[in-house]
């Protein structure tokens, strides 16, 4: 392996000038000289021999190779950065906090279970849980607000792995006209009703009903939707595992669609960083999808039960 001739000092100081603007604004941002800030460019330029930047009236402007080494200067000192930020958590052990960005959907009981199982071995790290509707809330990750991400989609730039998939249930109060039709209800019927969305949570997206419908009611939380259907204000698709309750009680019923009764989601775990990611980071990733995995395991291992009984075989595995 050669030795490099151009520093990491010089191929800062190269990003800087063109980040702040220019010479000038580079010395102040560094907190160095003017003429220091020069003679790194020069010198960088004599060692590799190229130009960097090329003098159009009284502006220094990139030529292509300066933009070609500007670019590959900026992910060098990130990627040192992130090494140092990596050495930093290793050494002084667990994170002091975690912040972990995860979409309503996911089962809440399940993130429990592998958040106290953290806080079992880590008891100092704080946590702080951020939630999205669908998943779509992920500028989390590239505004660098969360260290691990749970959404129904993975955000480009990024990588992530399956972790479960989601089912989605029709359903209604039991007093709904549509449950009084007496047979499979239809795209038209529903069509005539009032349907309850939960509006997705990124601010540049406008929510995507499951069905086309005139009348709906757009809420910003999931317990929300669940409430107004349980009242009877329309119907909904809504997670099964998050009306198991209403299931077992009778205030919700699954609609006997003659299609799409049920629909299916996908999950995904995505790390902000994984080259980065701390011990605590990293041990969540790997008590979710053990949890995860025991879950379906259970579950591939029993009869399916009826959708209001699923709920308390749950409560029976737990006792």
């Amino acid at each position: 392996m050669s030795h490099p001739r151009i520093s990491l000092e010089q191929w800062r100081t190269l990003a800087a000038v063109v980040d702040h603007g220019g010479y000038a604004q580079a010395a102040a941002a560094l907190h160095k000289s003017q003429s220091a800030i020069t003679y790194a460019i020069q010198q960088l330029e004599a060692q590799l021999g190229v130009r960097a930047f090329t003098v159009q009236g009284r502006r220094a402007v990139l030529t292509p190779t300066g933009e070609l080494l500007v670019r590959r200067a900026r992910a060098l000192v990130e990627d040192a950065a992130g090494l140092e930020e990596a050495a930093r958590r290793v050494s002084s052990g667990w994170e002091a906090e975690l912040r972990v960005s995860v979409d309503v959907i996911f089962p809440t009981w399940l993130l429990f279970e592998c958040l106290a199982a953290l806080n079992a071995e880590s008891p100092d790290t704080r946590i702080e849980v951020q939630e999205s509707v669908l998943g779509h809330r992920t500028d989390a990750l590239a505004r660098g607000e969360t260290d691990l991400a749970i959404f129904s989609s993975v955000p480009p730039g990024f990588l992530g792995e399956p972790l479960m998939r989601v089912r989605f249930v029709l359903v209604a109060h039991p007093d709904h006209p549509l449950h009084a039709l007496g047979r499979p209800v239809t795209l038209r019927d529903l069509r005539q009703h009032r349907q309850l969305v939960v509006r997705e949570s990124s601010p540049d997206r406008a929510s995507r009903p499951a069905v086309d419908v005139a009348r709906r009611w757009t809420v910003s939380h999931m317990a929300t939707s669940i409430e107004a259907a349980c009242a009877g204000h329309g119907f909904a698709y809504l997670p099964e595992h998050r009306i198991r309750g209403p299931l077992e009680s009778g205030l919700l019923r699954p609609l006997p669609a003659s299609i799409g009764g049920e629909r299916y989601a996908e999950l995904y775990l995505v790390h902000a960083d994984p080259d980065r990611a701390g011990p605590a980071a990293l041990r969540l990733a790997t008590l979710l999808r053990e949890a995860v995995a025991r879950e379906c395991a259970e579950q591939e291992q029993e009869p399916a039960p009826a959708p209001a009984t699923r709920g308390a075989a749950r409560r029976r595995r737990k006792a």
